[in-house]
């Protein structure tokens, strides 16, 4: 859906499948003309803990699946080191559409924009609100500025409980009580060096320990 003012059109009432279906023609910024297609959140409607990601990369862009490349894998590992059910979770990105530029034979990562961002908010805002979880972690810098504000800072602020007041569904948002952490994302894990991995993993790991505590 374009809504020619660089910000999604996001139906008022729908559900999941409705949304996915709505966002696979988003034309709100100009990220969906090289992109090979829109790539919407997975999991239960009913889950307790939604994590948020920057952007889906190369792998997802081709599957049209969040979290299903090399980061996706650590993320699954991580979570079970955790404790977190993965059928519990659902996982998104705050940006629906790969951004990247040509490399030779790969196509190389670029972050999106504060414009991309703006355009895909509202599609993050209706999962949020569909879902609402007890729990949301943000995964790296993106997400955690868009949902905690621009002054976050992950090196100082990762793996803090805060309290969660986001979009909700009208008659959930007075009975709501909920919690919002940061951490980092996994393929800043996979970008440390070999021998540094190790210590940068179980950081993540300890992180999402927390947020399993908050389920509890």
């Amino acid at each position: 859906m374009d809504s020619g003012t660089g910000t999604a059109v996001v139906p008022a009432s729908t559900d999941l499948a409705g949304l996915r279906a709505a966002a696979s023609g988003c034309r709100a910024c100009e990220l969906w003309q090289p992109a090979t297609q829109t790539v919407f959140g997975a999991g239960p409607v009913d889950a307790r803990i939604v994590f948020v990601g920057e952007q889906p990369g190369d792998v997802e862009d081709r599957r049209g699946e969040p979290f299903v490349g090399p980061a996706g894998r650590l993320l699954d590992r991580a979570l079970a080191d955790a404790g977190i059910d993965r059928d519990i979770s659902y996982v998104t990105n705050t940006v629906k559409h790969f951004r990247f530029r040509p490399g030779g034979r790969r196509r190389i990562h670029q972050t999106p924009g504060p414009e991309h961002v703006a355009a895909c908010r509202p599609w993050l805002d209706a999962e949020l609100a569909l879902i609402a979880p007890d729990v949301v972690v943000c995964l790296g810098a993106t997400a955690a500025r868009t949902l905690l504000g621009s002054a976050f800072r992950i090196t100082t602020q990762r793996g803090r409980l805060m309290p969660y007041d986001g979009p909700a569904a009208e008659e959930d948002a007075a009975a709501r009580s909920a919690w919002i952490m940061a951490t980092t994302h996994p393929s800043a894990v996979l970008r440390v060096p070999g021998d540094q991995r190790p210590a940068a993993y179980d950081a993540l790991v300890a992180d999402l320990r927390i947020a399993a505590g908050a389920l509890a």
